[in-house]
């Protein structure tokens, strides 16, 4: 049975999704599987007024690769892509050399250079690479079955490491109020991004 499918059959696991504008974000891996996803993904579509899809897991949820996500067997999904144009889909990833690396991946690579751009002005402590050859293959979401290739102009596909999400010893002390400054920075550039985007035609 496809992982996608078996993980939508679950009744802790919560599928969510808001048609706004063409623009959308997405993190079908949110909740406890790739932790702050769908949090940043819907904050930064709020901000900006943008469509949003995401899928919240508990803990347990085993992992299953994007290529598996198929409209298919979600009409949320497919409603989804259907409405919107392009989309930046969120990710979370570990990798011990990479605290402070962020990955743009997916076929849109014009809409990946507009995203770093902004994502600089407000993340200057962090490298952001579009450049695919200096991305690990697995993160590169540049599969045609991969969700985020699947609108009419495709999409980003963003790696965040743990730090940006605030799952990172420096932020042990962090009370609040709101979420850890580094993840209102990601999202209020991702917003600005989704905000100032035109389309090609």
């Amino acid at each position: 049975m496809n992982r996608f499918a078996a993980a939508l059959a679950r009744a802790d696991v919560h599928e969510e999704y808001t048609l706004a504008s063409r623009f959308g974000f997405m993190a079908f891996h949110g909740g406890e599987l790739e932790a702050m996803t769908d949090v940043v993904a819907r904050r930064a579509a709020d901000l900006a007024g943008a469509s949003w899809y995401v899928v919240r897991h508990p803990a347990d949820q085993a992992h299953f690769p994007s290529i598996e996500v198929d409209p298919a067997h979600s009409p949320a999904l497919a409603r989804f892509l259907d409405h919107v144009e392009v989309v930046v889909t969120v990710h979370g990833f570990g990798r011990h050399d990479m605290f402070t690396t962020l990955l743009l991946g997916g076929s849109n690579r014009v809409l990946a250079d507009h995203v770093a751009t902004h994502l600089g002005e407000h993340l200057p402590e962090y490298e952001l690479r579009t450049d695919l050859d200096t991305i690990p293959r697995a993160l590169r979401g540049t599969h045609p079955r991969n969700p985020v290739n699947l609108p009419r102009d495709g999409g980003v596909q963003i790696e965040l490491p743990p730090r940006v999400r605030g799952s990172s010893p420096i932020w042990k002390d962090w009370t609040g109020p709101g979420l850890v400054p580094h993840t209102e920075s990601l999202i209020a550039g991702l917003a600005q991004a989704a905000r100032a985007w035109t389309p090609a035609s």
